[in-house]
């Protein structure tokens, strides 16, 4: 019980630090602003993919389609949308962006998970390179999907997207992909993910769906991925299909056994 509200003060804590950072950001030099802002995004990537290759034991080389996804998902929503929602509200004020950029940041998400389910169902029945090969291909079909659809900027690449990305933001997600995660580990439902990459044959020998527990990860996995993305392109303001290939998704792996030397063993 007081390891539970510890890790819920230390969100809230989180949560406060980044607002005040936020706050005073102004004073930081805009290039070291904005590589403070990419490794917020990239704490998120390797969170959410070690939920997959470290914590269930499965290895996705894709994590950088389902960040593409919510990129262009929540890019094309503000861009197209947020005027109308502006509107509503009454006007482009920081409150108003505070409602609608979330929402932006959630379909992207909600995208990405989608297309995680639709990937997982079928290629999770697979183990080991037969299942990386498998989320290989994935990620370049999105890459390729993405280039040759003329709605979101085809090889152009999407421009003119609205700077809404900040400290706040980036951390707090951050933060919450943190609490998520390891929270969903630490409970009776997450231990089963443990069991699934200690063991995956004892694991089904004993009645574990283990292929329920690996389609829940790549989902979760890839939501918080496409939250990242869209954090991401809301920093950069552009974002061209080039900036999600096969080397992204290389790097968002290197990330995690770094995190997870890091990272404190599970409770």
């Amino acid at each position: 019980m007081k390891y539970r509200h510890t890790k819920k003060f230390a969100l809230l804590g989180a949560v406060v630090l980044a607002f005040v950072a936020s706050h005073f950001s102004y004073k930081l030099n805009s290039y070291y602003l904005q590589v403070v802002i990419f490794i917020g995004i990239n704490v998120t990537l390797a969170v959410s993919l070690n939920l997959i290759n470290g914590y269930t034991g499965q290895f996705s080389l894709g994590h950088a389609g389902f960040m593409a996804i919510g990129a262009y998902v929540a890019s094309y929503l503000s861009m197209e949308h947020s005027a109308g929602l502006f509107r509503l509200l009454g006007s482009a004020s920081p409150w108003s962006i505070a409602i609608v950029f979330p929402l932006a940041l959630i379909a992207g998400g909600i995208g990405a998970a989608i297309a995680g389910l639709v990937v997982g169902i079928p290629s999770l029945r697979l183990k080991g390179d037969y299942l990386a090969i498998v989320t290989l291909g994935f990620g370049e079909i999105i890459r390729v999907l993405i280039q040759n659809t003329d709605a979101v900027g085809g090889p152009r690449g999407l421009s003119g997207i609205a700077g809404y990305t900040n400290l706040f933001w980036t951390y707090t997600v951050a933060a919450i992909t943190i609490y998520v995660v390891v929270s969903l580990i630490d409970s009776t439902y997450g231990r089963g993910f443990l069991t699934v990459r200690d063991d995956e044959i004892a694991a089904e020998a004993v009645g574990v769906n283990t292929t329920r527990y690996k389609v829940t990860a790549f989902v979760l996995g890839a939501f918080f991925a496409g939250i990242a993305g869209g954090l991401y392109a809301h920093s950069t303001t552009y974002i061209n299909p080039s900036g999600f290939d096969f080397q992204k998704s290389i790097e968002i792996v290197i990330m995690v056994p770094i995190l997870s030397a890091a990272s404190p063993p599970i409770a």
